[in-house]
Parts: structure tokens; sequence; C-alpha cells
């Protein structure tokens, strides 16, 4: 099922601390086969140095595998990048590898979903400067809060003993004692 340009974004994953769409993926949204987009890469790898694109590890495809089972929805993408019997490894594409491969496949949908994929990666960066700032006026909030706390506690250790039942005065000693002026 292709993408439309309307729909959900591509799934965007991250790998290696960078965020990246799958090599399955990315042929599904040109339309063109995995076998064919990959093979229009390896013609070209020199195109794609390491920031661009990267094939994944048997483990980083298990734990991506993992997070895809445990997530609330797969989306369409998903399945494609990982079943059907693949003999490789699948590839990442960061945005710029994203790109840089529509711009060798060179078919008027290449060009419109290389727009689709610039916009997919805007909005998850947009999404990440959010959650940034979210992050930092928590901060700032939590700063003004210990301000806020080790006041009210100096005002209570000063409330304190004001709360307290006063010292009763000694009781005067009842009766005759000699030794009293």
């Amino acid at each position: 099922m292709a993408h439309s340009l309307s729909g959900s974004l591509p799934p965007i994953h991250v790998v290696r601390g960078q965020r990246v769409i799958l090599d399955a993926d990315l042929a599904e949204l040109y339309e063109v086969p995995t076998k064919v987009f990959n093979q229009t890469i390896l013609r070209n790898a020199g195109r794609f140095p390491r920031d661009f694109a990267f094939r994944l590890t048997r483990e980083e495809v298990a734990n991506l595998r993992s997070q895809i089972v445990t997530s609330s929805s797969p989306g369409p993408g998903n399945e494609a990048a990982f079943h059907g019997g693949r003999r490789y490894l699948p590839w990442a594409f960061t945005e710029h590898g994203a790109i840089m491969a529509a711009t060798l496949l060179r078919s008027l949908r290449a060009v419109t979903m290389s727009v689709y994929v610039v916009r997919a990666f805007v909005r998850l960066r947009e999404e990440v400067l959010d959650q940034a700032a979210i992050r930092e006026t928590l901060a700032r909030h939590g700063q003004h809060l210990r301000e806020h706390d080790a006041v009210l506690q100096e005002v209570v250790d000063h409330l304190r003993p004001l709360l307290s039942p006063p010292e009763a005065p000694p009781k005067p000693r009842i009766g005759f004692y000699p030794d009293k002026d």
C-alpha cells in the first residue's frame, strides 16, 4: 500500500542516534520494488556516505522488530521492512540519504515523494524542538519550586517555635520557708 501525500508519514526510526527511514519504506514511498531500489543505491554507492545511509546490523534489526511489535500502531511500511524473506540486512537512510535516493530514481513520483520526505523530517525536527522547549520550561519551573521549597522550609522553621505551647513558668512554692527573704 503506497503512502499518500495526505496520509501518515513514513515510519522514521532512531538508529545509532540518527533519525532514519528504512530501504523498504523508501522503496514503497517511491513506488519501486525494494530490490530495484537497493540495486540503484549500490550502483551509486559513492553518493551515500555513512551519514547518508548505512546497513543495519542483525542486532539493530532485532531491536527495531521488537519496537514495532510492541508499538500500538506499526503502520503499513513496517511490515515490508521486516517480512518477505529478505536475504540482506536493510539499509537505513538519513534525511539526506532519502533525498539523494530520490534524485537517483528521477521519476515524477520520486521527486514528489522527496518533498514529502523532507517535510516528514522537518515535522519530526519541529516536534523534537518543541519537546526540548518543554523540557527547558520544566527545568526552569523545577528550579523555582526548589527555591520556593527552601524559603517555605525557612518560614516553617521560624513558625514552629511560635506554634509550640509556651513553657509553663515555675510554680511558686506554697508554705513558709525560712531561707526565703
